[in-house]
């Protein structure tokens, strides 16, 4: 897109206008709230406004990472097709679903987690976006644990009651730049709510400069 075009359809401008309203005062900076409104915009659910964490890295180092057009790997088909309108309008970063990289399971694990750790093996530099499959996280987490080595972003947002709070913890325990959504919400919808709202705001500062 070239410099001037509008990222967000102007329904979706108009929808920011009434949670802004209805928001009100808040604890966010300008930043987090921009990924907090979107995931509200998707959701119709003021709490994720409490329910969203970031590291006090984590935008800058998204944002940096989608410049730098890393790979971006999601969990499942859902929160990639969530994002492809959005990168088609800005950095076009490759869009990886991990459980499309594993035909069969690895023993012992899901597709989705086997191929989650293949893509993690071929780019530890990426982003990563979970929101459907907590033992998609919980290999990761491990396996960034035992390099020691640090992604360009991890969104946690699995949705569930199984393996669910376990993975978030595993996330929080972890040094590296990361948003994730307290307790049992999230789902694919609002990984890729987050995913697109950095999206919007890395094009944004590319065209200030």
């Amino acid at each position: 897109m070239g410099k001037g075009e509008r990222l967000n359809h102007p329904i979706v401008e108009e929808s920011f206008a009434i949670i802004d309203r209805e928001v009100g005062n808040h604890s966010l900076n300008a930043w987090e709230y921009t990924i907090a409104r979107r995931v509200i915009h998707t959701t119709a659910d003021f709490e994720y406004l409490n329910l969203l964490r970031f590291s006090s890295e984590a935008i800058d180092s998204g944002i940096a990472s989608l410049k730098e057009r890393v790979p971006i790997v999601t969990d499942v088909g859902m929160v990639k097709q969530g994002i492809t309108t959005m990168l088609t309008k800005t950095f076009n970063n490759r869009a990886i679903a991990a459980v499309e990289q594993a035909a069969v399971a690895d023993i012992g694990k899901t597709r989705t987690q086997t191929g989650m750790l293949k893509c993690f093996d071929k780019y530890p530099q990426g982003i990563y976006v979970i929101g459907n499959a907590p033992t998609a996280l919980l290999a990761l987490c491990d396996r960034i644990a035992e390099l020691n080595l640090k992604p360009g972003l991890i969104i946690g947002a699995p949705v569930g009651f199984v393996s669910v709070l376990e993975s978030k913890q595993a996330l929080k325990r972890l040094n590296v730049p990361k948003i994730w959504v307290e307790g049992r919400k999230g789902g694919s919808p609002v990984a890729a709510a987050i995913l697109n709202a950095l999206l919007v705001l890395a094009w944004e500062t590319l065209e200030s400069n």
